[in-house]
Parts: C-alpha cells; sequence; structure tokens
C-alpha cells in the first residue's frame, strides 16, 4: 500500500509518495503559506501532483505543534495561532476528496518513527528520538510501539525542566532543557564564551561582525570547525546537557538507543563525543548496566514525510500507544 508523507515545516512544505521500504518518489516541496487555509491548499495541490504516480490511499501529515490523541486535530502550534483545537484532518480530507483517509503526527514523533523503522533506529525495539534544532524535540518508542501518552502529549522531551529557575523558556516554564541542548542555547553559549575571551575567539566574532543579533548556529560550527576555543566550548557545553538529559530519561525509559538528528546533531562527533562522554557520567549505576547506543540520525530531512506516511499506512502495523 502507498501513502503520501506530508511534513509541514515552518519555511517549507514537503511531501512524497512513500512505499513500504521507505522509498520516496514524486518528492514535492513548496514555501509554507502563513494562512491556514492556504496550508491545507498547498498540500491538496501536493496530492494533486503526487496521485497520478501511485495509488495513494492514505495521507501522513507530519506537523508541528501538540496533536490530540484522535490524531487528526492540532491541539496548539506555538507558530500558527489558527491551529488552535484544529481539524486538519478534516480539512484536508474535504479538499482531497477520493475517499484518502488523513492522520496528523507531531512532527518529531513523525521523524522517530522514519528512524526507527527505517533509519538509525532499525532493529532496535526501545529507541529515543532527540530532534536537535532551534529547540529540542522527541519521540519514544517502547517495545516497538510509538507512545503518545493519553491525551497525545507524550514526548514533549524539551519541555522536561532541568535547572529550577533557569532560563526562561517560550512555553511559559524555566529551565526547560530546551534552553540548555538546542541550537538557540549554543548560540548563547558561544556569545556567552566569546565575550569573556574575545583573543580566543576571533572566527566567531568576524563571523557575525562582532553582533550578537547576527550571530548564528552555522557561524558557530565553522568557527569549531576552523580551531576556535570558544566555539568548541560552546559545543562540548552543548553536549554535557544533551548528555545528563539522555542520562535522565534512561532513568525512566531503559532505551537501547538515542538517535540524535535536527540541524545541530549534522556536525557529529563535535556534539555527540561530549554527549556520549557526560552521558556515562550522569548515568545511574553508569558501571553496572549496559549502555544504550548514541547514534547520529540517518534519515536527515525526509524521516518527517517517510515516519508520517508509514504511520498512515496501518494503524494496526503502526502500533501507536
Amino acid at each position: 500500500m502507498e501513502t503520501l508523507g506530508i511534513d509541514i515545516g515552518g519555511t517549507k512544505i514537503a511531501g512524497g509518495i512513500c512505499d513500504e521500504k521507505g522509498n520516496i518518489r514524486c518528492l514535492q516541496r513548496v514555501p509554507t503559506p502563513e494562512d491556514a487555509a492556504d496550508i491545507n491548499a498547498a498540500v491538496a495541490d501536493i496530492y494533486r501532483r503526487c496521485k497520478g504516480e501511485g495509488d495513494i490511499r492514505a495521507i501522513g501529515i507530519s506537523a508541528a505543534g501538540n496533536i490530540a490523541s484522535d490524531r487528526r486535530t492540532v491541539s496548539f502550534a506555538a507558530n500558527l495561532p489558527a491551529w488552535h483545537q484544529y481539524p486538519l484532518a478534516d480539512a484536508i480530507e474535504d479538499l482531497v476528496g477520493d475517499g484518502v483517509k488523513v492522520i496528523v503526527e507531531n512532527d518529531a514523533n513523525a521523524a522517530g518513527w522514519g528512524e526507527y523503522r527505517f533509519g538509525a533506529g532499525r532493529g532496535t525495539h526501545n529507541m529515543v528520538m532527540i530532534t536537535v534544532g532551534t529547540g529540542v524535540g522527541g519521540a519514544i518508542i517502547v517495545n516497538d510501539r510509538l507512545v503518545r501518552g493519553g491525551f497525545g502529549m507524550a514526548g514533549e522531551i524539551g519541555h522536561i525542566v532541568m535547572v529550577p529557575d533557569g532560563e526562561a523558556c517560550g512555553c511559559g516554564l524555566f529551565g526547560c532543557a530546551e534552553q540548555y541542548a538546542s541550537g538557540s542555547a549554543l548560540e548563547r553559549f558561544a556569545w556567552s564564551a566569546a565575550r569573556r575571551q574575545p583573543n580566543q575567539s576571533e572566527h566567531l566574532l568576524e563571523a557575525c561582525e562582532y553582533d550578537r543579533s547576527k550571530l548564528i548556529g552555522p557561524m558557530v560550527r565553522d568557527a569549531a570547525q576552523q580551531g576556535d576555543p570558544t566555539a568548541n566550548e560552546a559545543f562540548n557545553l552543548l553536549g554535557e546537557w544533551l548528555g545528563r538529559l539522555m542520562a535522565n530519561l534512561s532513568a525512566v525509559l531503559d532505551p537501547e538507543a538515542f538517535v540524535i538528528g535536527g540541524g545541530v546533531a549534522e556536525v557529529g562527533g563535535m556534539l555527540l563525543d561530549p554527549a556520549r562522554a557526560a552521558f556515562s557520567r550522569y548515568l545511574q549505576a553508569s558501571m553496572y548496566r549496559q549502555h544504550p547506543s548514541i547514534l547520529e540520525a540517518r534519515a536527515g530531512g525526509k524521516a518527517g514525510i517517510i515516519g508520517a506516511a508509514d504511520l498512515a499506512r496501518d494503524i494496526d502495523l503502526a502500533r501507536v500507544d
């Protein structure tokens, strides 16, 4: 059975037909409109472009936000106010017709399922995916099931409080993991280090023209690769927090593997090596237990498309709790 996977991101909507091996064809990309109705129309347009190339029976949509347990309704999306208790699946089904069914999944859950089924987590039965981008997202697989919780809200790893009364988070809490283990945190760490040690931060400061507002994550990456000590310090600190976060999750979930994805994780060992070291230090009973693998994601930007399509293929096969 072929399904259409759609990944609605902040800047683009991408979609394609996926087969049962995770292969994509008829890949389409369009800019993400600002209006909810225009987003619906863009998704329907991708469907129409692709339906001549396969027998599409269902559409899986990966979307940033809190998705209700019915897997059809967006409860809340921070970047799109119109998506408040929004019946996204109903809206898309009305537009595409043809008896096609639609499910909606949180973007991190969809990406995590894609990595579990076809990427770095393939072959595991208990896996946690952590996406490290502007924020921190997550997906939890327990005994081959995607854990969504009683109300569809499980997996919000970025909003575990790591530091009571710590940095303010956009969710309204303070000290969330997202404030210490994300791309935004990397920029803050790098700027703080550069201000303390400007003579060791030439690459970084020149890249952002000595202006904090112009500093972005890729500048920190490039400066670290050029040997800038403060940029490397920022990655080490980010890895330290990521390792702490994984150790806390292991105390509860004991996964076989952590899969680390997202734009920041594309630096590989620069982030994962200090994260692995910190994980070993903070893991409860570290010397007396097996350690999970800590792996870089493989499916990249297509994980959300592949995961959403696979979840739409067969709800029983997808084994969602």
